[in-house]
């Protein structure tokens, strides 16, 4: 009779680096995209400033989120959160873990100044703070106490939700005059890069070679840099957003039929990284920046020989 045998989801904070590196090369060399984020899965560990905090951390703190895109990925990551408007509707997003004894709580709040609210006069913007592990008589945990999957499942969660709700993630934001929350913007549009957006980074960095525009670009510590027949590019491999060169200006490319440049037989190896694909259309796009038709990019940009845009 043959031994009993067992098998398990494996993740890789409980794998080295250089072994979660050769899963991440083997798939991508045979063309097999996971349905889920495994071997390229984000881990978050424990910083020298939780450390320090003990009982929360100020990772994902500050942030300028849409209340309505940030309620959505709660839904549907199961964090239960209400939309707060001008009445009493204060709420904390909260993640229930009872398999482990834990409940997670997240901090938010709506920006004192320039929020604005819709026409139910629900806030649309709302401002982050902390985030905390409590046990089940709401007593905070110690953070060196939660197990390491936990906290780093937790923060992933919590990094998507800043990722993607982000008004830094929003293209159209930079072209407001004023630009609300200026500070804020710029320095999640062109900053240091997320643990999602390292892992983008490690993920261009073995795609590229296959692309056939790899002559066109090379990547640094926070860009994709794009050399189109007009100017050179920069995009931020955290917000996707773009810089020209010589002097830094802003170019505007909003989601749409300009950004579905990307060919259709790439083979990315996971699904549901929206902006990594969002990343590889504009590269294809500004690449061939000569033949844009799009009017609200072409406007933008530098004038061709003789003056013609």
């Amino acid at each position: 009779m043959a031994a009993q045998q067992s098998a398990r989801l494996w993740h890789p904070i409980h794998g080295d680096a250089q072994t979660v590196l050769h899963w991440r090369c083997w798939l991508e060399d045979h063309g097999i995209r996971q349905p889920f984020r495994q071997a390229h899965r984000e881990i978050y560990v424990l910083t020298d400033a939780e450390r320090t905090t003990r009982t929360y951390s100020n990772r994902f703190a500050a942030h300028i989120l849409r209340q309505h895109q940030f309620a959505a990925l709660c839904e549907e990551r199961e964090w239960k959160f209400r939309l707060m408007g001008q009445w009493d509707s204060h709420n904390t997003p909260t993640l229930e873990l009872p398999w482990c004894g834990l409940r997670v709580k997240y901090g938010v709040d709506f920006p004192v100044d320039e929020s604005g609210v819709s026409g139910h006069f629900i806030y649309l913007l709302i401002r982050t703070d902390k985030v905390a592990f409590l046990d089940e008589s709401n007593v905070p945990r110690e953070l060196t106490s939660i197990p390491p999957v936990v906290f780093s499942e937790v923060m992933r969660d919590v990094d998507l939700f800043t990722g993607v709700a982000s008004i830094g993630f929003d293209p159209n934001w930079g072209m407001r005059e004023p630009i609300a929350f200026r500070e804020y913007w710029e320095g999640f549009s062109f900053g240091e890069l997320t643990e999602m957006a390292r892992t983008r980074r490690s993920v261009l960095e073995r795609l590229l070679p296959r692309l056939a525009i790899r002559d066109r670009c090379t990547l640094d510590d926070r860009f994709l840099r794009v050399r189109g027949q007009l100017t050179e590019y920069r995009i931020h491999l955290n917000s996707g957003n773009v810089l020209m060169e010589p002097d830094n200006r802003y170019l505007c490319i909003v989601e749409g039929a300009a950004t579905k440049s990307m060919p259709r037989n790439l083979a990315l190896p996971f699904d549901g990284d929206r902006v990594l694909s969002v990343i590889l259309s504009k590269a294809f796009l500004l690449a061939e920046d000569a033949k844009i038709r799009d009017e609200s990019i072409r406007r933008q940009l530098p004038a061709r020989a003789g003056g013609e845009r």
